[in-house]
């Protein structure tokens, strides 16, 4: 990696070396050696902590020349995404804000924010618990799509269908060990639909 390289990079996203150090864990000083070319054989992991940090590839961080020469396989261009809290995939829980972290994500993805999704409930989604859900800021989504929903200042990831004849909304989860949480009527007027969810990430395990 050239120096400079890394430098450009911090600076461009407006971090110091405090802050990139604290999201990579390590110090501001062997950040600061990392710039100046005084440590030039970094850890993979730390490579990897820098690229996610910086939302770079850790090959464009490091300047190696790609290996893949196929069809299928292209180079991952990246944006952020602010991680806004957690969603439950369950019951709902509170959504704690956590503006000062970001996710990396393919600068082609139409989302705005994403959210971690903890429970079971969408498991026949294939949404799982940990799992990092892509939102598109929107206040309604067509009958059958997932959304995350605000309810009473809680949050949670539902398939969402709206029959306004009836004045009745129904978050139906994605497995059978929940029942779908019916409203009618006033108690519309505590729900607010943040988004639609429009991809996720699962680690492999």
């Amino acid at each position: 990696m050239k120096a400079t390289k890394l430098h450009e990079l911090r600076k461009a996203r407006g971090l110091t070396l405090s802050e990139l150090a604290l999201r990579v864990g390590t110090s501001k000083q062997t950040i600061h050696r990392y710039e100046n070319g005084t440590i030039t054989n970094i850890p993979p992991e730390k490579v990897e902590a820098l690229a996610y940090a910086l939302a770079v590839s850790p090959s464009e961080l490091m300047g190696w020349g790609t290996p893949f020469d196929y069809e299928n396989v292209r180079a991952l261009s990246v944006k952020r995404l602010p991680l806004l809290g957690e969603i439950a995939c369950g019951e709902p829980i509170y959504a704690e804000a956590e503006y000062e972290t970001y996710i990396a994500a393919d600068e082609h993805l139409d989302a705005d924010f994403c959210l971690l999704a903890r429970g079971d409930s969408m498991i026949g989604a294939r949404i799982y618990d940990g799992d990092t859900v892509y939102i598109r800021s929107q206040d309604s989504v067509d009958n059958g799509e997932i959304a995350a929903v605000i309810i009473n200042d809680e949050a949670t990831l539902k398939r969402v269908y709206f029959f306004p004849n009836e004045a009745k909304l129904v978050l139906s989860p994605e497995n059978p060990r929940y029942a779908p949480l019916v409203y009618l009527g006033e108690e519309l007027n505590s729900i607010k639909i943040l988004g639609k969810a429009v991809a996720f990430q699962s680690k492999i395990v």
